[in-house]
C-alpha cells in the first residue's frame, strides 16, 4: 500500500536549535515535507490544542496532513488529518471508530509482532524503530537494525516508516530494506536549514503516491 507522503516529520520543539517550533515547521514544508506529527507529550491540553491549530493552519498552506500522537481528541478539536498512536495508546481501531473512515492512523512499533497487530486492527501506516541508535528512543533498547525493519517491511502490507537515527547517510540502506519512507525529528529540526534538509532528504525517497 502506498504512502501520501515519504517524509514524516516529528515535531520536538526542544530540538530546534534555539527557533520557534512553527518556524522549523514552515521551512520543512517549504522544502516539500507533506507529512507532520505533532508530538509535544509534555504540553498541557489547552496549549497542545493551540499548538494543533496553529499547525493545521500552517500545513493546510502547503496541502500537507497533520497527525497528532495520541490525542483522538485534539485531533478532532484541531480538524486533524489524523492521529499517531503508541504501544500504550487506544488500538487503532478503537480510534477509528472515534475518527471515521478518511482521517489516517499510525501507529508506532518495536516488532515485528506490534506491527502485525496494528495491520490487523486497521492501521493506514506504522513507523518501526529504533532502527539506528538515537537518544530519544533509547528507552526501547538497541537499535532493531535493518534485516529487522526488511523483515517487518515483508510481513505486513501497510507502508512502513522507518524512525530511529535517521540521516540522510543511511536513508538509502533502509529504502534498500523496503521503507516506503523515514519519520525523523533531529535531521531536519536541528538543521541550519530545515528546508535544505527536508529537500536532500526527499531527493533520496521514492516518490509519494495516495492512499
Amino acid at each position: 500500500m502506498p504512502t501520501p507522503f515519504p517524509l514524516y516529520l516529528i515535531t520536538d520543539r526542544h530540538q530546534t536549535a534555539g527557533r520557534p517550533l512553527l518556524d522549523v515547521v514552515g521551512e520543512a514544508l517549504a522544502g516539500g515535507v507533506r507529512g507532520v506529527q505533532l508530538r509535544e507529550k509534555d504540553l498541557p491540553p489547552r496549549e497542545l490544542l493551540e499548538l494543533a491549530h496553529a499547525l493545521r493552519e500552517l500545513t493546510g498552506r502547503f496541502g500537507a496532513r497533520l497527525l497528532v500522537n495520541d490525542r483522538v481528541d485534539i485531533a478532532l478539536a484541531a480538524k486533524a488529518d489524523g492521529v499517531h498512536l503508541g504501544e500504550a495508546s487506544i488500538p487503532a481501531d478503537a480510534a477509528r471508530r472515534l475518527l471515521g473512515p478518511e482521517r489516517l492512523i499510525g501507529v508506532s512499533c518495536h516488532s515485528l509482532a506490534g506491527a502485525r497487530g496494528a495491520e490487523e486492527r486497521g492501521a493506514d501506516f506504522i513507523t518501526f524503530g529504533p532502527v539506528f541508535f538515537t537518544p530519544s528512543k533509547a528507552s526501547y533498547g538497541p537499535p532493531a537494525g535493518v534485516a529487522a525493519l526488511a523483515e517487518t517491511v515483508r510481513a505486513v502490507t501497510l507502508p512502513v516508516f522507518a524512525l530511529g537515527g535517521i540521516t540522510r547517510d543511511n536513508v538509502a540502506e533502509v529504502v534498500g530494506a523496503g521503507a516506503a519512507g523515514i519519520a525523523l525529528i533531529s535531521a531536519i529540526g536541528t538543521a541550519e536549514s530545515p528546508r535544505e534538509a527536508a529537500r536532500n532528504l526527499l531527493s533520496l525517497l521514492p516518490s509519494p503516491s495516495r492512499i
